[in-house]
């Protein structure tokens, strides 16, 4: 098959990540946007990017993107784009999308005229009035932006930080692909010690230890795509054989999680077996403030509580002055937290080396990076 374009969505704020994971793979041709990262492959690179991307939130394949001004135009031109030669005569697909900026403002008005145009291409090609839709799922995405319509097929189905490990969880857990970007923005690797002393169910520490051990995040679920008959099992087969022949079976690491909340903590033990990590994190019953760490160099990262998720303001603020007071006692160890209080800093007692606005869901937040001391030459 000819060369096909993908699309690989994200949080605001962390296209960086996903554009590093994309190069890493190989893939080609690569274009950053906001939210969007572009890159182009054939079909192996469906199953390849979505099993081994961490920060990525979902895999979609680009069908055409065109200038749309009217309801004529926008039916049209959907209905000259190939959707015959991925989705099949008893594929079921439904169509989803958002408008901004764009003449074409009505979305339901929008959505309902790109499934009637796919349709009536279907209809011509398999000569055919009606489908019974009972084969593989096909989600039609339709992106208008400033009068641009991109059409693309989700490849992925349910969501990439969707890993399969976190079946029960505590109250505002962060999403798995924020955790894992928040891990690659910082200086951690996997020769250094981690810790998490806000681990709640365990998500950061979980994503810590799969990427020291190269165990790439969809190797234990299923995808949309891989349903689709155009796509051979073979090629899901071969790309899963590689990623578990990736896996660090060797490395020894150290990551440290605790929590003040004791369910939380067995909610957290009970994923790191699911994500098969148990054996690489040390989980402990403990307030923050009574932590003890015996390294001299490591990396803290943390999604310390704040107003919108759990605790009172007046608490939250307390708490985030004990953080700073604790770990001022650290020099050596950089510290990355996460939160969406903006006198973060001003609490914590110490202006942070760098930060980055991100996304934690809805909540705008900014992740704060305290550079440790360099260990001696």
């Amino acid at each position: 098959m000819k060369e096909i374009e993908l699309i690989a969505t994200c949080a605001a704020g962390i296209e960086a990540m996903v554009k590093k994971e994309v190069l890493n793979l190989g893939f080609k041709d690569i274009m950053t946007e906001n939210g969007k990262v572009t890159f182009k492959g054939d079909l192996s690179s469906i199953a390849k990017a979505n099993i081994h991307l961490r920060c990525a939130d979902r895999v979609l394949l680009k069908i055409g993107e065109f200038k749309a001004l009217s309801f004529e135009e926008l039916f049209e031109k959907t209905k000259a784009l190939p959707w015959d030669e991925w989705i099949t005569v008893d594929g079921k697909f439904t169509v989803l999308g958002k408008s901004v900026k764009s003449k074409l403002f009505s979305i339901s008005d929008s959505l309902a005229i790109v499934k009637k145009a796919v349709v009536e291409k279907l209809k011509s090609k398999y000569n055919v009035e009606w489908f019974e839709e009972t084969g593989a799922e096909y989600t039609i995405q339709v992106s208008l932006l400033k009068d641009i319509a991109t059409l693309t097929i989700d490849t992925s189905g349910t969501a990439l930080h969707k890993r399969g490990y976190r079946e029960r969880i505590v109250t505002a857990p962060i999403k798995e692909t924020l955790a894992s970007a928040m891990i690659m923005v910082s200086y951690w690797n996997k020769t250094k010690p981690l810790l998490d002393c806000f681990c709640g169910s365990g998500t950061i520490p979980i994503e810590a230890a799969l990427i020291g051990k190269n165990i790439a995040p969809g190797l234990n679920r299923s995808f949309a795509s891989q349903k689709w008959p155009i796509i051979d099992k073979s090629i899901w087969k071969e790309e899963k054989r590689i990623a578990l022949q990736a896996i660090d079976q060797d490395i020894n690491l150290k990551i440290y999680a605790s929590d003040i909340d004791a369910e939380a903590i067995e909610l957290a033990k009970e994923n790191a077996f699911e994500a098969g990590v148990d054996d690489c994190i040390e989980f402990s019953v403990c307030d923050f403030k009574d932590v003890k760490i015996k390294e001299d160099y490591g990396v803290i990262i943390s999604n310390p509580p704040y107003g919108e998720r759990i605790s009172g303001k007046k608490e939250v603020e307390n708490l985030y002055r004990h953080l700073g007071k604790t770990f001022e006692n650290y020099p050596t160890w950089s510290k990355y937290f996460l939160t969406s209080i903006e006198e973060f800093e001003k609490l914590y007692g110490k202006k942070a080396s760098k930060k980055r606005k991100l996304y934690n869901g809805n909540i705008k937040v900014d992740y704060y990076q305290f550079f440790g001391l360099k260990p001696p030459r």
